[in-house]
């Protein structure tokens, strides 16, 4: 996962016909992968909000792109000059400290590889990664084992705040 959300890409605009599900503040869109398809849609952007309220932050704009490793490996290397494959990219395109704007792009496939590895639902881990995005947004980061460690506690507790 990434360390720290890179500042100043430019916004991911929605092609036409890609979109899965808009709500004022959060979409989700898939970019390459048109088998993809994201369940519970209302209920993970009610549970996003209710994160973002907890951290007393009004999500501006969330912008959720499922893509394949190789679209986000692309990224990894354009934007971050980092020749790796990597599971999440979040770009923080906030000018204020109370509000979260970004565009956060995930590999599918690097998700399913991993809960494989983990033995755990592929629900389980999108939603734990999709919340880390939102977590750096917050100011949380995994740069040294120590933030890693919190990290992934919040993660943990973020979870166990879902009601689906």
């Amino acid at each position: 996962m990434m360390s720290t959300p890179p500042v100043g890409p430019p916004h991911h605009e929605a092609p036409p016909g890609e979109l899965h599900h808009e709500a004022p503040g959060i979409e989700f869109m898939v970019e390459d992968l048109p088998e993809f398809e994201l369940s519970d849609a209302e209920s993970l952007i009610e549970w996003i909000e209710r994160i973002a309220a907890v951290h007393e932050h009004r999500i501006v704009q969330l912008t959720y792109i499922f893509c394949s490793d190789e679209y986000l490996h692309q990224l990894n290397v354009e934007y971050l000059d980092h020749d790796t494959l990597t599971d999440i990219i979040t770009f923080d395109n906030s000018d204020d400290a109370d509000l979260l704007e970004g565009d956060i792009f995930i590999s599918v496939e690097r998700v399913r590889e991993n809960a494989q590895e983990l033995n755990i639902p592929f629900c389980d881990e999108l939603h734990r990664v999709m919340i880390h995005g939102v977590l750096h947004l917050l100011g949380y980061h995994d740069k040294d084992l120590l933030s890693q460690t919190a990290m992934r506690a919040k993660e943990d507790h973020c979870l166990s705040l879902r009601t689906f």
